[in-house]
């Protein structure tokens, strides 16, 4: 095979109909090739900005020779020429431009989850504390609960919508998470129905301490479970006066330790401890009841008991509605949205997706994750399907059900925990999905 000639040449000696090698990354100049005959001024001027002072020439592939008389090329040619090679430069461009915003938003996606994991981390810490500290030091304690809830209560009554967050898989035990998932969606469902700002810091105080007279318990009645003797039924129900006792000491207020009595109390009359009906039940108890359940279905003692959020939403709204307050129910349903953080649906192309974000203004464009093998799992957007109209989601799905490839990318949780955030800026969503 003949060994092609290459020599080098300054670039004030180029001319057209010479083919050159500009010996550059795709990415370090506008041309669609680095190899190529020069065809224009045009292109000469551009690799004269370039800040090259000579280039590789090839003379086998060349019409002229550096320093001969360039031949004239039709006007027509170089217009056409000039047109395609500022098109293929818009393009790259644009292309340029996508993947810095990508980055960006990924960037920004991964921090923001970041930051939600560590407030969440540093809540559940807050709350082994509380545990091992509310007896000894009843008073101090509650003083570091109350910095805690007053902060949340800020974040939740700030300027702009907050959205509930499914955080990554393992965060911690059950005792800790359960107290920090009901105060988050308690607090996110009391701000939904306008809540006052002192009835919130109530309601965040009784739904980070109402199950803390579990701790006064034997461990193997802490967490209900079906088969409960009816001794050991009524052993679990005396945590609620348990933590009643526990948060007088602490000196909570009056409305949230009512909250905390009632947490158990049902619309219909059928809770515990006292049995009590209707309007005698609080409204900070009445939201704390209803969280304190879904999160116990989607999170129950036992794992291999738990349901998806969607089947949880739907089993309270099927079976249980009776036990809640009407007004609560279709509050915490609109805020939760058809297809709660955390559940895993197909979409209407085929697709599978699990559902990471939701918004109360969006209940029924949730904020998801889709599976796509053309992206590793790290770097997938989150995808708001609110600015995606021609995206919709068919079903809800068990994540038993998902092919190997799809449950492996998007991870179901067995554990849901979550924390609130800032909604997305709708100009940034769904970039590259």
């Amino acid at each position: 095979m003949t060994e092609v000639q290459t020599e080098l040449v300054e670039v004030n000696r180029l001319g057209i109909g010479m083919f050159i090698d500009l010996e550059l990354g795709w990415m370090s100049h506008p041309f669609p090739k680095g190899s190529f005959k020069i065809s224009s001024e045009k292109q000469i001027e551009i690799i004269r900005g370039l800040g090259l002072s000579r280039v590789r020439y090839l003379p086998g592939k060349s019409d002229l020779r550096p320093g001969l008389p360039v031949t004239k090329v039709p006007e027509s040619v170089v217009d056409s020429s000039l047109a395609a090679e500022s098109e293929l430069l818009r393009i790259k461009e644009q292309e340029m431009l996508l993947r810095k915003q990508r980055n960006e938003l990924l960037d920004a996606q991964q921090r923001g989850l970041a930051v939600c994991e560590r407030r969440f981390g540093n809540a559940m810490r807050q709350y082994r504390s509380t545990v091992e500290q509310a007896s000894s030091k009843p008073r101090a304690t509650m003083e570091q609960c109350l910095e805690l809830i007053n902060t949340y209560v800020a974040d939740v009554s700030g300027v702009g919508e907050s959205a509930i967050r499914l955080l990554s898989e393992g965060m911690g035990d059950k005792a800790a998470m359960h107290p920090v998932n009901v105060t988050v969606v308690s607090l996110l469902l009391g701000k939904s129905m306008g809540l006052p700002q002192p009835d919130l810091v109530e309601l965040g105080m009784a739904a980070f301490l109402h199950d803390i007279g579990k701790f006064q318990l034997p461990d193997r009645v802490r967490w209900r479970e079906e088969n409960f003797s009816s001794a050991e039924y009524k052993l679990y129900q005396e945590h609620v006066g348990q933590g009643v006792t526990l948060a007088q000491r602490m000196g909570l207020t009056a409305g949230a330790l009512q909250a905390i009595a009632q947490h158990h109390e049902l619309m219909d009359g059928n809770g515990f401890p006292a049995r009590l009906k209707g309007e005698s039940l609080s409204m900070p108890a009445k939201i704390l009841g209803l969280v304190n359940r879904y999160d116990n279905l989607c999170n129950p003692g036992r794992p291999a008991a738990a349901v998806t959020p969607h089947e949880a939403l739907a089993l309270i709204f099927a079976q249980f509605k009776v036990h809640f307050d009407s007004v609560v129910l279709s509050a915490f349903i609109r805020m939760m949205g058809v297809y709660p953080v955390g559940s895993v649906v197909q979409l209407v192309d085929g697709r599978f997706a699990l559902v990471v974000s939701t918004n109360s203004s969006r209940p029924l464009k949730p904020r998801i994750v889709v599976h796509d093998p053309d992206v590793s799992k790290h770097e997938a957007l989150i995808l708001d399907l609110e600015q995606v109209p021609e995206v919709g989601i068919r079903r809800s799905l068990k994540p038993a059900s998902l092919p190997r490839a799809a449950m492996d990318y998007l991870s179901p949780r067995q554990r849901i925990c979550y924390f609130f955030e800032r909604a997305i800026d709708p100009s940034c969503a769904g970039v590259a999905l």
